[in-house]
Order: structure tokens, then sequence, then C-alpha cells
């Protein structure tokens, strides 16, 4: 399933961070003046826009009321498909980028003799998919060496103690680091050395089952398992009983196939056809299974004969066998931005431990008080995982309320800022950031609100968070309302989504101070005329024009109607009194 772009690069670090807000703390940095006054150039702010919304669907039920016939069947199945996979894993990462069309169907008709023509198909795209996977990390796992070593050299090419900038750090506190940091360059430019010939040659290392499980077998006591749970969980990691659907097929599916009544019967290997119970070579499971969620769309899918993918797992820790069927959705075109913004927009500002949110109307202004949605990020991956979606699904639900027709959220994407060598001792600020869950957060919050019928606005969150808390974190604050820098970023990443700027107007003066409150601050409607200016300018002002033009009367000034430009006519005329006198 392909997510939609909406991560983007940030620029720098900020000076200090102490709070858990990461987005802001990363994202929001720069002056417009720096400390000797001279302005600093800030960086071009990229125009907001819609993100796609998901092009697949994914939904899983239990099998429930399975018999130990029916298990020990599915075991067989899915080790015996697993020992291909992984053989046909091999041969692929042996060929390299070499690799073809040509040698994939060599690969599919080697496996086909062990199988089926549909099950070698499935194995070898799912090998093809894992390969392009580590391929793809390998990549990253490249960028974040050669990022690395430039920052340690950098670091190391300047006097030690010299003091950083905003923009480049400075030399390392004393030669004590200094050497520690040399040593470590070298370890680095190792690693990269080797990861680049790996890269070049196109070898790439997988391991089916998973790396942190294979590593948990050195360290059982830390894992909690013994060594005969951790064979139970490695050999279910590596079983493979997958199948792609087919449109056109009996109930979108031929290898493993789902009635709309529940019934699962699947297409045995050819090594295993004694093992059928029903014709065909099918084995068909005596439990029935059903989709609480999207139940309806499954089944209005296979009825049409529609391509539905399966696969069928074992959950080792909880002892339960799983289905799960995904398909693919249509491309449907992102609504506009301008029928995004025209029942204003809900700006989310995203951080360590929640999300802060603010609603705003389409002109700007933000209504009500702020919210808050919190989630709480420690514990094992399937708790977090829930701890994002309890969020999400509450802004959600937030969101309809208040009629908005979208989201704004910042395009955030720390990828760069990883690196231990940017951040230097700040140790709790690199395991904030690492721990931030922006891939599992972009991909919930956008599937999620397609649901809802809600369109998500990314936005360039440069100074987000420094404007914010500059221009409406006091004018917002009450006896009754407690504005933080979150709250306030919200409003700026609304605005920003909406067109507006972040900068609010001050309050008009005073009617003696402007030709009668002529100043108007930025939240007018925008078919307001003259929302921004006070009065056309003119050509000359009306006591000073005779003295600079030469003439005695001109028609092309214009009156002034301040107290402070207008002339007192009792002082004209007691000036002129004293001078006759």
């Amino acid at each position: 399933m392909s997510q939609p772009a909406i991560v983007k690069g940030v620029d720098a670090v900020p000076a200090a961070a102490t709070h858990p807000g990461v987005g802001d703390a990363i994202c929001e940095i720069g002056q417009t003046a720096g400390r000797n006054g001279h302005p600093q150039h800030l960086r071009a702010i990229d125009a907001p826009f819609v993100a796609a919304g998901p092009s697949g669907v994914a939904i899983r039920a239990r099998l429930k009321g399975l018999t130990a016939r029916d298990e020990q069947v599915l075991g067989e199945v899915g080790a015996h498909l697993g020992s291909l996979a992984g053989r046909d894993l091999k041969a692929r990462c042996r060929a390299g980028t070499a690799h073809d069309a040509d040698r994939w169907a060599a690969r599919k008709r080697e496996l086909t003799g062990e199988s089926s023509a549909r099950w070698a198909g499935s194995i070898t795209k799912a090998t093809h998919d894992q390969w392009a996977l580590a391929r793809r990390g390998q990549f990253a796992h490249l960028k974040s060496l050669e990022a690395g070593v430039a920052a340690i050299e950098r670091r190391l090419s300047v006097p030690v103690g010299q003091k950083g900038t905003r923009r480049a750090a400075g030399g390392y506190r004393s030669r004590r680091e200094w050497f520690a940091k040399s040593r470590r360059l070298h370890v680095l430019k190792d690693r990269l050395t080797r990861v680049r010939a790996d890269w070049d040659a196109g070898k790439v290392r997988v391991a089916r089952g998973g790396r942190r499980l294979l590593n948990n077998r050195h360290h059982l006591d830390a894992a909690g398992l013994t060594e005969e749970q951790w064979r139970a969980r490695w050999e279910a990691g590596r079983w493979f009983c997958q199948a792609d659907g087919e449109s056109g097929k009996r109930y979108g599916n031929e290898t493993i196939r789902v009635t709309p009544d529940g019934q699962v019967s699947i297409r045995l290997p050819t090594p295993l056809a004694h093992l059928a119970n029903a014709p065909h070579g099918r084995y068909a499971l005596t439990a029935r299974v059903g989709f609480a969620h999207r139940g309806a769309e499954w089944a209005d899918r296979i009825q049409g004969d529609r391509a539905v993918a399966y696969r069928i797992h074992l959950d080792t820790g909880r002892g339960r066998w799983y289905l799960t069927a995904s398909w693919q959705r249509p491309a449907v075109p992102a609504v506009s931005l301008e029928a995004a913004r025209a029942r204003g927009i809900i700006g989310v500002d995203t951080n360590a431990d929640h999300l802060a949110a603010y609603h705003l109307d389409a002109h700007g202004n933000p209504v009500g008080d702020p919210m808050r949605f919190g989630y709480d990020l420690s514990g094992t991956a399937t708790h977090r995982d829930a701890q994002v979606r309890h969020a999400i699904t509450a802004l959600l639900h937030w969101a309809r309320r208040c009629g908005v027709a979208a989201i704004a959220i910042e395009d955030l994407d720390f990828a760069q800022d990883k690196t231990r060598e940017k951040h230097g001792r700040r140790t709790r600020f690199r395991r904030l950031v690492s721990g931030f869950p922006t891939g599992k957060l972009r991909a919930r919050l956008v599937s999620m609100a397609a649901e809802q019928g809600l369109a998500l606005v990314a936005v360039d969150p440069a100074y987000t968070s420094k404007w914010g808390d500059q221009h409406w974190r006091k004018p917002l604050t009450s006896n009754k309302r407690t504005m933080t820098r979150h709250d306030a970023a919200s409003v700026a990443i609304g605005r920003r989504a909406l067109g507006h700027p972040i900068r609010r107007r001050t309050t008009p003066p005073c009617t003696h101070q402007s030709d009668g409150r002529g100043h108007r601050i930025v939240q007018t409607e925008p078919s307001a005329r003259g929302r921004e200016g006070t009065r056309p300018p003119v050509t000359e002002r009306a006591h000073d024009a005779r003295p600079r033009t030469g003439t005695q009367r001109t028609r092309a000034t214009s009156a002034s109607n301040t107290v402070r430009d207008a002339r007192s006519t009792r002082t004209w005329v007691q000036n002129s009194l004293l001078d006759t006198v």
C-alpha cells in the first residue's frame, strides 16, 4: 500500500528543547534578527497541499474453533511454503541488481513443481517486495552514515572550544572529546565503506522471521523466553501462507478461498495433496470466519469476484490463528485545497506525547478552546500503536463535531535528525526524536481520516511554533483559558493551511491616532475592502504643501483628518496678532 508523501526534511536544531514537543523543537528554528542585530535569512516556506488518501485496505479476523487437525495442516503448509520462500529469497539476493524478468520467470518455474503456479507467483512476489524493502533500508543506512561522517569532520575541522552558530555546529568542548570523536570517525568510515560496497554490488542482508527475534536467541533471559518458546516463535515467523487475489476468479482468490458465509478452504501444494479433505486438492477448515470491521465492503467485493488477497498466520504469544484480507482501492483524486478550506480547519501540532489541536474558521479566527489528545509511547509496539490509534480517533471525532472538512498537520520527518552526531550530548533529546512515531502516525492519520471523510492538509513546519508563540499565545490567554506553546503552534499551522499569514495584526489604535480606526486587523473577511491598510496614499500633506510646492493654493492635496496633523486655527490667530503688535 503506497503512502502519501507528507514527509520532508527539516532545517536545523534549536539551541535548547525543554519540552517534549519534538516537532516544533526541530523544525521551528531561526530568528528574524541575530544577536548582533543583523537579519538572518529565513528558508522558503513551501505551499500547503492536500495529501492523497490510502490506496488499499486490510482487515483481520480470528479463526475460532480450529481443530487439532486444522492446526496441523496449517502448520505443515506454512512450513513447506516457508522453506520454498527462504530458498527463493536466497536466489533473489544472490542475483542482486542483475536480476531481470527472465530470472524471475525461472524462479517461478522452479517453485511451481513443488507447490503450484499460484503459490509460486505469491512467493516470488513476496520475495521481490522483501528484497526491495531491504534495499531501501540499506540506502537509508548509507545516508545516515554519510551524514554522521560529514558532521564529525565538520566539527573536527573547527578549533576546540569555538562556539557554533544556528546554522552550523562549533568545535568540540575539550581535547578529550575531540580525540574520542576522531576515533569514532574512523569507525564510521569503515562501516560506510562496507555499506557502500554492498550497495554497489546489490548485496542485502535479510533475516526471515525478523532480526529482533533472531537476536533474542542470544538474550533469552532478557526476552523472557525459553529456548523452546523461542524456537516455536522463530519457526512460526518463517512460515509462509499468503496468496494474492485474482479478479474474475471465484470469490476473488483461488488459492485461499473464503465464501460469503465464512468458510475457508486452501489449495494444498502438490507434495501435501494427500492431506486434502475437499475436492480438487483443497483443505476446508472447520472454523468459520467473520469480519466485524468492513464486513459489508468485503462481502460486496467477493460476491463480485474482485481480487482479495489473504494471509493466514499464527500469533505464538497468544496461541491464536488469524486471517487477514486486503485489497486495493481505485485511486480517488484528493479534494481541492479550496474545498478543504471552505468550512474551516483543525490545526494539529504533533508532539512526542500528545496532539495539540485548535479549531479555526474559514477566515483564520480561533474558535472555542484548544484541545489536547495524549498518548503514551512506552511499552510494547502493540501498546504504542493502540495509543496512537486512540488519540487519532478522538481527534477525528472532535473534528466531525466541529463540522470542518480538513485537518492541517505539519509535514514532518526526522530521518535526517536521528544521527547522534548532530545532537551531541543531548541524549534525552535524541531518544525523544528516535522514539517519535512519524511513520506510524502518518499512516494511521491518513487512512483513518479518509474513512471519516476528512481531508489532510500538509503544511511546511518552519517557524510555526516560534511565530505561533509570538503572535497567538498571549492574545488567546485569559482567566479561563491557558494557552501553551503547542496550542499556539496549532493555530499557526491552521492559518498556514488556510492560506493566511501567521502574523497577527495588533488592535487598531485610538480614534485620534489613526483617522477614525482606519487600520483593520487581519481577521476581517477577505471580501472587506481595505482590511489591511489605512486610507489611500495622497500626493501631498495639507499642512506643508504650500512651502514645498511654492504655490498659494493646491487642489492636489488631501486634508488630514487626524488631530496630530491638523493645524490649530486659534494658534494661527494669536500668532498673527502678535506679529501685528
